[in-house]
């Protein structure tokens, strides 16, 4: 029975590329106004995970509920329609496309037709330099306004709950401080939230709880208010270097 005090609920999920299976068997929840991190090393099935929630492909077992609502067999466009909403790695933008034709555009269902007044407004001061610079070509903004905007992109689309995978790649520490304050911003308007990151001080700094990823596997959750050890977190990843 799904759990109502849940935006996103997955169990025993499994899902990979042609004969090879990522994920082995999957179980999380994130709350109705919770932030949720997932940490591990590459290759290890975290943007596989966000891929086959928002059915970028397909699961091959187990179960995907947002909202109460079943949505493992649901195409994308209609995962976008119920408002769950994914920001996928490497800025993938329209090039040629001004700032505010990439908004609006962005907008496209009608839920958030009806809201991309005040959505829009919303992208516009929680993210400046969008602002100032909304005349311009995608392709003419540095790297953290690329990802400023695919943000802003998935703010347009009215998300009842935001998917980020690794937001702050490449990115300078000046910029992480930056887009870490837009997304507690984000979160504490009530919008729930499942982060990818592999900078694991970024992670802790927003989220509620945690869950390390192994090889397609949860390996360990680790909940606010834990006691937890950075570099034993590193080691357990990437090796001991330590005597």
């Amino acid at each position: 029975m799904s759990n109502n005090t849940n935006a996103l609920e997955i169990v025993d999920l499994r899902a990979g590329y042609d004969a090879s299976d990522v994920l082995l068997g999957i179980s999380l929840h994130v709350g109705l106004r919770e932030r949720v991190g997932l940490f591990g090393p590459n290759g290890h099935g975290k943007t596989t995970l966000l891929n086959t929630i928002s059915h970028v492909i397909g699961p091959r077992a187990g179960s995907i509920r947002f909202m109460g609502e079943a949505i493992d067999a649901l195409a994308s466009q209609k995962i976008v329609a119920r408002g769950l909403i994914h920001v996928p790695q490497a800025n993938r933008l329209f090039p040629d496309m001004e700032i505010m034709e990439t908004l609006e555009l962005a907008a496209f269902t009608p839920r958030a037709q009806k809201e991309l007044k005040t959505n829009l407004e919303c992208v516009l001061s929680l993210f400046p330099r969008l602002a100032e610079r909304r005349r311009q070509q995608c392709k003419t903004l540095s790297g953290g306004e690329r990802q400023m905007l695919s943000i802003g992109v998935g703010l347009m689309c009215a998300p009842r709950m935001l998917m980020l995978d690794e937001p702050t790649l490449g990115l300078s520490p000046k910029l992480k401080d930056e887009l870490a304050e837009a997304i507690a911003e984000i979160s504490s308007r009530g919008i729930p939230l499942l982060l990818v990151e592999q900078d694991i001080a970024f992670v802790l700094s927003l989220v509620d709880r945690m869950y390390l990823v192994d090889h397609g596997e949860i390996s360990r959750e680790i909940n606010r208010g834990a006691e937890v050890d950075h570099q034993d977190i590193m080691d357990m990843y990437f090796g001991s270097e330590r005597a």
